[in-house]
């Protein structure tokens, strides 16, 4: 199914995390500039979750988006958090910058998966969505919940899912998460199309899902797209990895010693980044997200370049790709 949803031209796509204000206050106008700018640079890959700002980046994505002819892309969000408005002073600490006045719940049942869609169709002004990813259902998120979320999930939000894309209200539907068990307990329990796995394969990090995650998906039949493929900014050269301030140890050096390298073979790392993500068979798109213009024109430009295959091959020489990693050829 996934396949037949993202095609060749989606391969490149937009996340929305930074447009609800993760890193910096960006303002409407300048979110609407970034996602014009991508429109323009062809890009027709869009998600975002009610979660990214407290609901204020699927607004932003859906005022940009209302007037384009809904058959000329892919729109793609997220369901496991019902919102609710409260009072400025009620807002509770995140990490938005600037997020809308909502407090909100965990709450993967199959009436909170039917009104977390509805909610979102009316702050994006959209008549369908395409791909619905099972938010955050991970135990960097909610903790020593897991089970007990885990256990709803399969009872309401793995089944109401299937139902609405068998019935063709949605196209597709998997996990979005930052961990790869939850992925695997889906798979196990469910039948889900295609998974947003985020910060668990890039350049710098992959040997784990290599190893478990790519083998179990394959074997089910089950497609990636990849967030926060560049480890949440820090191979563009941010202090933070994965969303985190404390990075772990040797990843700088690691990150910088692909960057030299690259810059023999007359590339960069964002852009090796990228092509080693697009070269394993089970990522069908990568979804980088942009604070500014210029990192769209980036992101594009380094999807449409080349890499010789000679630098592949000094990085797994030096140890810096594990070996059962696939590379582009």
């Amino acid at each position: 199914m996934s396949d037949k949803i993202l095609k060749q031209e989606h391969k490149l796509g937009l996340g929305g995390v930074p447009i609800g204000t993760a890193f910096e206050n960006i303002t409407d106008e300048q979110s609407q500039k970034i996602l014009q700018e991508a429109w323009d640079l062809d890009i027709r890959h869009y998600d975002t979750s009610p979660w990214y700002g407290l609901t204020k980046s699927e607004r932003r994505f859906g005022e940009f988006l209302k007037d384009k002819n809904r058959e000329d892309f892919i729109f793609s969000t997220k369901v496991g958090r019902l919102f609710t408005p409260v009072s400025k002073s009620e807002v509770p600490l995140t990490m938005w910058k600037n997020p809308l006045d909502f407090d909100y719940r965990h709450i993967y049942t199959a009436d909170a998966v039917k009104k977390s869609i509805e909610d979102s169709l009316n702050r994006t002004g959209l008549g369908h969505i395409d791909i619905v990813y099972v938010h955050d259902l991970s135990e960097d998120q909610v903790g020593d919940r897991y089970d007990y979320h885990m256990k709803q999930a399969k009872a309401g939000a793995f089944k109401v899912l299937s139902k609405l894309r068998d019935e063709g209200v949605i196209k597709a539907w998997g996990m979005g998460v930052n961990k790869i068990e939850p992925i695997l307990d889906c798979i196990e329990a469910a039948d889900p199309d295609i998974c947003l796995s985020a910060t668990q394969y890039s350049i710098l990090e992959h040997e784990d899902a290599v190893d478990r995650l790519l083998p179990a998906v394959k074997k089910a039949g089950v497609k990636l797209v990849s967030g926060a493929g560049y480890n949440s900014g820090f191979i563009a050269g941010r202090a933070r990895y994965n969303y985190k301030d404390v990075i772990p140890k040797g990843m700088t050096e690691k990150r910088d010693r692909i960057a030299e390298i690259a810059k023999k073979y007359d590339t960069d790392i964002i852009t090796a980044a990228m092509h080693f993500i697009l070269a394993s068979d089970e990522f069908v798109a990568i979804i980088p997200g942009a604070s500014s213009t210029d990192q769209i024109k980036s992101n594009v430009k380094a999807w449409k370049s080349e890499i010789p295959a000679d630098f592949w091959n000094e990085l797994k020489s030096e140890g810096l790709i594990y070996e059962k990693a696939q590379i582009p050829t």
